[in-house]
């Protein structure tokens, strides 16, 4: 072969090759730019204003990191509530594809679908570890989007806490007689217990409570953890603080996204959005954690009065309780499933629960 065939073909393979990597180089950006194209701009209300500690902060979190994984992509503004819809109509705007998506505490639907309190926090249930197992290895996640499938609403645990505080009373709590006649803000499943003993019970947003702790239109409320009941201010009003929360062991919020909306985006928008509704109940729940311990030392020097209930009490609480449960479960098949395969965890995780962890009264505080 010449030396004038050689640079030829030379030519050609440089030509060739210079074609090849214009090609690669082509389809990355073609690549790039189709996953460039998928930009998701949300309006996302919230159920209580975003500042409550591992609550609501944790949507905060999700914004944050899902805009800055996805370089900008992923935009999920959130909005307080009542800027665009009033709390206990997220649910509905969802569903009706009104918002994209909502990130709410689900048991405010329970009139609508009764098998929802057992989701967002029940009474004498699991606590946050045990619950998670359920949730993620076990059959909760899984129901939770059968109940949501005929609401149109893709539903993920974004934020869980620990027990709530009893509530905030005037008078302590030495009995259950002490509870028949009181007018009472009380949510979820632990509500219809205190109808069972003679309270009168309402539900009342929680950015309402103060004024109605201040008019007097109810003697005493609940709302959620020690940290958040003093944002709230509730301590100025009642100084008797009754613990703990035998109706919430645990606390939920969840991002509910319309299916058509979720359905329309692509496997890898909808991984990370999973991935950041995980990592957000990680992180709002040790925010949670951290606050609370400084939040009722604080109490304590403001002369709030933490009462502990009398196993007693607590012993029949949990009696009535479960006559309550029982009594849902025969009215509703959903609620039965739920409730079924939450007492055959939790029957099978107490061998773990009470033999692998040291009683409480090895961690003292005093």
């Amino acid at each position: 072969m010449s030396l004038k065939q050689q640079l030829s073909n030379l030519g050609r393979g440089a030509t060739f090759a210079a074609l090849f990597s214009a090609t690669v180089m082509s389809a990355s950006l073609i690549s790039g730019q189709a996953m460039a194209e998928e930009k998701i701009r949300w309006q996302v209300p919230l159920a209580f204003p975003s500042h409550l500690v591992g609550l609501t902060t944790p949507i905060k979190y999700l914004s944050d990191n899902l805009k800055a994984i996805s370089g900008g992509d992923i935009q999920l503004r959130y909005y307080e509530p009542g800027e665009l819809v009033p709390p206990f109509e997220i649910m509905d705007a969802v569903s009706e594809g009104k918002y994209p998506a909502g990130y709410t505490w689900v048991g405010y639907d329970q009139g609508t679908i009764p098998a929802l309190p057992l989701y967002s926090g029940a009474p004498f249930n699991m606590e946050p570890p045990a619950y998670l197992a359920w949730y993620y290895e076990g059959d909760g996640k899984a129901l939770l989007e059968e109940i949501y499938d005929e609401r149109n609403i893709h539903p993920m645990l974004c934020s869980i806490i620990g027990p709530e505080g009893a509530g905030w009373f005037a008078k302590p709590i030495s009995e259950l007689k002490d509870i028949e006649g009181l007018r009472i803000r009380f949510a979820g499943i632990g509500g219809k217990v205190l109808e069972e003993l003679g309270a009168s019970v309402t539900m009342i947003p929680g950015g309402e409570l103060y004024q109605s702790l201040e008019r007097k239109t109810i003697d005493a409320t609940e709302f959620s953890q020690p940290a958040i009941d003093k944002m709230l201010g509730l301590d100025q009003i009642i100084k008797n603080y009754v613990m703990p929360g035998w109706h919430q062991t645990l606390t939920t919020s969840h991002l509910l996204v319309n299916k058509d909306a979720w359905n329309k985006l692509k496997p890898e928008s909808r991984a990370l959005i999973e991935m950041g509704c995980e990592s957000a109940v990680l992180k709002g729940f040790a925010q949670s954690e951290w606050a609370q311990p400084t939040a009722l030392r604080e109490y304590q020097k403001e002369g709030v009065t933490a009462q502990t209930l009398p196993e007693p009490v607590l012993r029949e609480l949990e009696k009535v309780t479960n006559k309550v449960l029982d009594d849902m479960a025969a009215k509703d098949a959903m609620f039965k499933r739920v409730l079924t395969s939450q007492r055959e965890f939790m029957k099978h995780h107490a061998i773990w629960h009470s033999k692998g962890y040291l009683p409480r009264d090895f961690y003292q505080y005093d």
